[in-house]
């Protein structure tokens, strides 16, 4: 399909001949790919927003609370308390070979936290070093705690972002510092700067982590824990887990073990799987609104081409009479369709990625800076391809009837 000068001045000429028509076909184009791209970007922008509150936590986790039971069980009546052990750690770790970490947490809710004339009302966990493996810590400064922390049961901690903030006002590696939480004075070994909303006992930007021994005598909690957090081996599901878990902490308890109130469970893996359902049928949605509207505009392109073609039945019946080839023709009026699509699409494309630009901009103003409100370089490509693409189908009907003209039929309609 060979393209000159002159056929470029013909189709330009066209469109400004039509400029009322191109304008109306060319928004529906516009307004299609806008829309798909928008909604390509927005869908992306805020998956990685809602990804962000899981920043750092393992996706196989599971989280186990002892409740009030509410069934009676083998002479014990419903509405009886009890309490997960440190017992219960080695038991799953003996009966469950499946597991890769079980690790248990006791916490403190409201716990002052003091550096010299600063203060801070946060919440202090105790954990093992084995933690890392269920809420991955972003350290900014030092280390976390380990395994010679827990077993020499030293007086050392990692703070969060928000009380390293109030701490230290200027700025600064504070490890080696010392700090006082709640009673006793801790030296800092580490600053954790994750910025995921989903932690286990408070916020990490606004916990205190020390080793769980420390925290069991501070706190007189005996052998009692709060949570009991574990993660599957690669390859193991934890909902295939479930039940076997309740089995053997019901059979130490003395409980029901379907009773599902008494054992409360927590599985990460449900969570991550429905945010991920959700979002394939967000994208499916995109995909589906999207793309009908941009066929809607380029049926349109199509209709409107026709209508062209068939107002201009004596230009081209000329044309042919002076030496014009049908290939000509055809060359003429495909890229008439593809120029109109493609000059609307480009529009389409830069309002879209302009769009999102704010859009980002509005969401990190908020405090949010997860990224992502923007389509890829090939992406936008791709969109242009595609335009190109739909833009030659729009022109191939109003071309057929085109070469399909007569001169002598020409005239005689003149």
């Amino acid at each position: 399909m060979r393209i000159d000068l002159d056929s470029f001045r013909e189709i330009a000429d066209a469109l400004v001949r039509n400029k009322s028509r191109s304008l109306l076909t060319g928004f529906g184009v516009f307004w299609g790919i806008f829309m798909l791209l928008f909604m390509m970007g927005g869908g992306q922008g805020l998956k990685n927003v809602i990804g962000a509150n899981f920043e750092g936590f393992a996706t196989n986790t599971a989280i186990m609370v002892s409740s009030q039971t509410t069934k009676p069980w083998k002479g014990y009546k419903e509405g009886r308390y009890w309490n997960l052990t440190l017992t219960d750690v080695e038991r799953l770790k003996q009966m469950i070979p499946e597991l890769e970490t079980v690790t248990p947490v006791i916490s403190s809710w409201g716990t002052t936290i003091v550096r010299d004339n600063n203060s801070f009302s946060g919440s202090y966990k105790g954990v093992y070093a084995d933690y890392v493996n269920i809420e991955e810590p972003q350290l900014k400064y030092g280390r976390y705690i380990n395994e010679t922390d827990v077993m020499q049961e030293r007086k050392v901690c990692v703070i969060g972002k928000r009380i390293y903030n109030n701490l230290f006002p200027e700025g600064g590696d504070p490890c080696g510092s010392m700090i006082k939480v709640g009673p006793v004075y801790y030296q800092v070994i580490g600053v954790d700067f994750s910025s995921g909303n989903m932690s286990i006992s408070g916020q990490s930007s606004e916990t205190v982590a020390v080793p769980l021994p420390v925290a069991q005598k501070i706190l007189n909690r005996g052998v009692n824990i709060e949570l009991l957090c574990v993660t599957a081996r690669s390859g193991i599901r934890m909902s295939d887990l479930e039940s076997r878990l309740r089995q053997v902490i019901a059979r130490q308890h003395v409980f029901d073990p379907t009773d599902k109130q008494a054992l409360f469970f927590i599985n990460t893996e449900q969570m991550f799987s429905l945010v991920d359902n959700l979002f394939t049928g967000v994208n499916f949605l995109i995909w589906l609104v999207g793309l009908g509207t941009i066929l809607a505009g380029v049926i349109g392109v199509s209709n409107i081409m026709m209508v062209t073609v068939k107002e201009r039945t004596t230009e081209i019946g000329i044309r042919r009479a002076i030496g014009a080839t049908p290939r000509d023709i055809l060359s003429q009026i495909i890229m008439e369709s593809i120029s109109l699509t493609l000059v609307a699409g480009s529009f389409g494309i830069v309002f879209a990625v302009q769009l999102l630009r704010l859009l980002e901009k509005i969401v990190t103003a908020s405090g949010e800076n997860p990224g992502g409100f923007q389509i890829g370089f090939w992406t936008a490509i791709i969109a242009a391809l595609l335009l190109t693409v739909l833009g030659v189908a729009a022109g191939l009907a109003p071309a057929s009837r085109a070469m399909a003209i007569k001169p002598v039929d020409a005239m005689r309609d003149e």
